[in-house]
């Protein structure tokens, strides 16, 4: 049975790893981002909703009359 050369294994496994380092470089080199992204103001988005200004009672169950 021939004996496998791995001789040239190392200066493949080099050559894949600066291949996709490239190839990974030029990918993300495309995307754009924002350049100064601001934070939005919270207090702006406060949404009124009916049940803010009633008062509503919560009745926990310890609190009812035991039912028979």
């Amino acid at each position: 049975m021939p004996q496998l050369d791995t001789s040239t294994w190392l200066i493949t496994i080099i050559s894949m790893l600066l291949a996709l380092f490239i190839f990974f470089q030029i990918k993300i080199s495309n995307h754009s981002f924002p350049s100064n992204p601001q934070p939005k103001d919270m207090a702006l988005a406060h949404h009124k909703t009916p049940w803010e200004n009633k008062w509503t009672k919560i009745y926990s169950p310890l609190s009812l009359p035991p039912h028979l």
